[in-house]
């Protein structure tokens, strides 16, 4: 269900949906509606936290939200929960720990692609390919380009490190923000990264067979965000220390919205419950 009523909208955040146009459509999920966001870009905006957390899965009221939106004993005991999610090379699947294999066949097991993006900066990152395009967007890419796939979450883990030990894993939100990022030829970096890492790569497919890691020939994707004004100093809002956030929706970029008051990272907050007004 889409609605874009003014008043009256409350319900738990969740991370706001995606589609690639141009630029970027967001939709704010707020409980079992979806809001969105893009036409309301340039106007007054308020947010209130309403003093009410629940967890995204098993539903308990919790005081603090873990791993973005789960109670603490959902956090301690669900698959999606585990390090190896943020480190995949350390997956234990194979020793048979995983918290629910089952979960693990479905999530991990699948075709993952290794890529190359531009968000702070060149990148390397891991998705699964149902994924693509939504990570980059979620990251704020400007541009992005798939270099590697997999056939496991473990592999691309493994071939993200080693690409790492020459560029960066990670994006700095902050200059992301700013949107002072200049364009990259990424079909160089990755001829380039591919060249500095062939003996690596060479040897994970003599340990998992050739076809294990299979070269991608694509295009580099170019992606705009709906934007009016970056900040040129980031203020962050943050419901546990003020639970009203309100200003002028400047623009919507990653999984923040830009308001001239200050920036906020709806994923941070999921499972928090809102009430919403423009």
């Amino acid at each position: 269900m889409t609605d874009t009523i003014n008043s009256g909208l409350s319900g738990h955040l969740r991370k706001m949906h995606t589609r690639l146009d141009t630029p970027v459509s967001y939709q704010l999920p707020l409980g079992d509606t979806l809001v969105d966001l893009n036409d309301h870009i340039g106007q007054p905006i308020t947010l209130t936290f309403t003093g009410v957390i629940n967890c995204l899965h098993c539903g308990r009221k919790t005081k603090k939200s873990f791993s973005q939106g789960f109670c603490y004993p959902c956090f301690t005991r669900l698959p999606q929960c585990d390090s190896c999610i943020v480190k995949p090379e350390k997956c234990h699947f194979h020793e048979g720990t995983c918290r629910d294999p089952a979960w693990g066949e479905r999530h991990c097991f699948q075709p993952h692609v290794v890529y190359l993006a531009n968000s702070s900066g060149i990148k390397v990152g891991i998705t699964r390919g149902e994924q693509v395009p939504t990570r980059w967007m979620d990251q704020g890419a400007i541009q992005a380009l798939p270099i590697l796939e997999v056939d496991n979450r473990l592999h691309s883990g493994l071939i993200e490190q080693i690409i790492a030990a020459h560029v960066s894993d990670k994006t700095n939100w902050r200059t992301m923000l700013k949107g002072q990022v200049e364009p990259l030829d990424l079909l160089q970096e990755r001829d380039r990264l591919l060249d500095l890492c062939a003996l690596q790569l060479d040897a994970l497919r003599q340990q998992y067979g050739e076809d294990a890691i299979r070269r991608l020939d694509a295009d580099v994707v170019d992606i705009e965000y709906p934007v009016l004004e970056y900040p040129s100093k980031i203020a962050t809002h943050n419901f546990d220390k003020n639970p009203d956030v309100s200003g002028v929706l400047m623009g919507i970029k990653g999984q923040y919205l830009i308001l001239d008051t200050g920036v906020i990272n709806i994923r941070k907050f999921a499972a928090y419950h809102v009430q919403l007004s423009f």
